[in-house]
This record gives structure tokens, C-alpha cells and sequence, in this order.
């Protein structure tokens, strides 16, 4: 019966020792705008029309009733926008910073949380195959490479790209 308990205190433990949290929130706005930046926040409430639209454009099946975009502007202009995103990989959560310049192209991504076991995390090389492609071309079947034993994961981390860009196209760019 003790190894029995002693057991799964030691899975738990395992399983709690792998969450890692790499950023906070103001040093995630510190890694997008820079020190010092003074950062707005833009809230916005998607409508149904546009839910759907944006639903269509990142191929994801929910879209969040409320997105915050955060922004840094100098004379009036915006010089970038960043997205907090967090989501369910498996069965746990993982949280992005999505960075997109002033056109709404995607410029980096940042994790800033991840909870699931260390070795399904996408890296920084991996997301760096992503800077350059427009939002139709972020998937699998196209022009994006896996990563084997952690489908999931970046499966995960292409639905929160595309849903942050196609959150910017339809209710920012669009109007």
C-alpha cells in the first residue's frame, strides 16, 4: 500500500515539476515592444459574423468572445501589436506571445508558459519557419514542418497562430 502512495506522489510530483512558466506578463510585453515601451491595450468583441469569419480564416472551431491585442504606438502610428494566447496542447495548457508587425505579419513567437513534458514544446527554430508565410499557408500540408513525437503541440501552436492573425485581419485590418 506505502510504495502504492508512494508512487503516485511521485508521478504527481514529475508531473507538476515539468510546468514551466518562462515569462510573465511584463516581461512578455518587455520580449514584443522593447524596455520602456508604453503598451495599450486594444480590447475587442467579435461579433458572430465576424466570429465566423475569423473561425474560417484560422480554422479553429472556437473563437474567444473577448481578444486582447496589445500595442505600442509613437505619434499616433502603430509600430506592433502582440497577442497573449493560451490553449489546451493535450491535456494541459500552454500559453503564446504572438508578435505581429505593423502590417499584421507575423514577426515572433514567444512561449511563455508550457505544461506539458519539455520535450513536446516546439522550439525557437521552429517557429521561425513560420515568420514568413501568410496565414493560408500555415498548416501541415503545406509549408510547415512537424515535429515528430509532438504533433500535438504544434498543432496547438499553428491553431493559436492563425487564430491571432485572423483575429488581426478581420477585426483590425478590415476596418
Amino acid at each position: 500500500m506505502y510504495k502504492v502512495v508512494f508512487l503516485l506522489c511521485c508521478l504527481l510530483l514529475t508531473s507538476v515539476c515539468q510546468a514551466k512558466v518562462f515569462y510573465s506578463k511584463a516581461e512578455a510585453m518587455e520580449l514584443a515592444f522593447g524596455a520602456g515601451a508604453k503598451v495599450e491595450k486594444l480590447s475587442l468583441f467579435p461579433m458572430e459574423p465576424q466570429s465566423q469569419k475569423i473561425r474560417q480564416l484560422a480554422r479553429v472551431n472556437k473563437v474567444p468572445s473577448l481578444f486582447t491585442f496589445y500595442v505600442v504606438q509613437e505619434q499616433g502610428k502603430v509600430l506592433k501589436y502582440a497577442a497573449i494566447e493560451s490553449h489546451q496542447v493535450r491535456t494541459k495548457p500552454e500559453t503564446l506571445l504572438v508578435v505581429l508587425n505593423v502590417l499584421g505579419e507575423l514577426e515572433k513567437v514567444h512561449t511563455l508558459a508550457f505544461h506539458e513534458p519539455a520535450e513536446y514544446q516546439p522550439s525557437e527554430r521552429w517557429y521561425a519557419q513560420l515568420y514568413a508565410l501568410a496565414i493560408e499557408e500555415l498548416s501541415f500540408n503545406r509549408s510547415v514542418q512537424g515535429i515528430t513525437g509532438a504533433t500535438l503541440s504544434s498543432r496547438a501552436a499553428l491553431d493559436s497562430v492563425r487564430l491571432v492573425l485572423a483575429m488581426y485581419q478581420v477585426m483590425i485590418e478590415e476596418k
